[in-house]
């Protein structure tokens, strides 16, 4: 039976990782018997999410870039449409609690109390503007990579973090720039991870028209929706795409790349912006 450990009991072997996991001892079996020892767990947290006062969101996720997460989510769901809506932005000291004053769109923040679609998400996921991906404009660019270029990026980015290594329980984003300088979260959700990075580069304030995002978990419509709300004209992950995210990819501009390992990929949507 899992027995959960104080701090007292074990010390702290990876100070990287003591916020955000816990030490548990745990019984493995196998054809040979029963061990016993000690393993990491990810500890993930309700974050309360403000906006301009009033609680409106609380987010089962890991407690890391909240400031990020929040400005990131608020995008992704057409509340706000740039930084410079953002009037002030705080992180409480427990770090569980943010707190953002805002111009907002009356529009997009009503559309968060109206039905909710449950999404395809890794930690069960709601949206209330997937329905109102439909309303948005063609993402249309001249931006493209080379095919070396995306797979040799991908290999990079699908080298496990300490994080995973321990756990085995969190989904990663990397957001990359026309310079090529990124954004990197981890999150137990990948839409949580997305959120982040987008968040990271608009405190950054950068422009992230011109970017792609690499994904570790599978896209489906959801995770399109974002990169359309985001203009971000190219998606590529080591996992697979869905029908609804094949669809909506196609019909909004965006280049959907899946299955990308090694020396191969699939591409989905819009190829052209892929070179040889």
């Amino acid at each position: 039976m899992t027995k959960l450990m104080t701090s007292t009991e074990i010390p702290q072997l990876h100070p990287n990782l003591g916020d955000h996991t816990k030490r548990v001892i745990i019984e493995r079996f196998d054809l040979d018997g029963i061990d016993t020892f000690e393993d990491y767990v990810i500890k993930e947290q309700r974050v309360k999410f403000f906006l301009n006062g009033v609680k409106f969101l609380s987010v089962m996720c890991i407690a890391k870039y909240q400031d990020a997460h929040i400005v990131g989510f608020l995008l992704s769901e057409a509340v706000i449409k740039s930084l410079y809506d953002v009037k002030s932005l705080k992180v409480s000291e427990d770090g569980l609690s943010v707190y953002v004053d805002a111009d907002i769109s009356q529009e997009g923040y009503d559309n968060l109390f109206k039905e909710k679609t449950l999404t395809s998400g890794c930690c069960i996921g709601v949206t209330g503007n997937a329905e109102e991906l439909f309303k948005c404009s063609f993402v249309s660019t001249d931006y493209t990579l080379s095919a070396d270029e995306a797979l040799k990026t991908m290999r990079d980015f699908s080298k496990p973090s300490e994080l995973f290594d321990n756990t085995g329980c969190v989904h990663k984003a990397r957001l990359v720039l026309e310079d090529g300088s990124f954004f990197e979260a981890e999150d137990i959700g990948r839409h949580n991870a997305i959120d982040k990075v987008v968040g990271l580069a608009t405190l950054s304030k950068k422009n992230i028209e011109r970017s792609v995002l690499y994904a570790s978990g599978r896209l489906s419509m959801e995770m399109v929706v974002k990169c359309v709300m985001h203009k971000i004209p190219i998606v590529i992950s080591k996992a697979a795409v869905t029908f609804q995210g094949i669809k909506a990819a196609n019909e909004h501009g965006i280049t959907l790349v899946g299955f990308a390992r090694g020396n191969k990929m699939n591409l989905y949507t819009h190829s052209a912006r892929i070179g040889v």
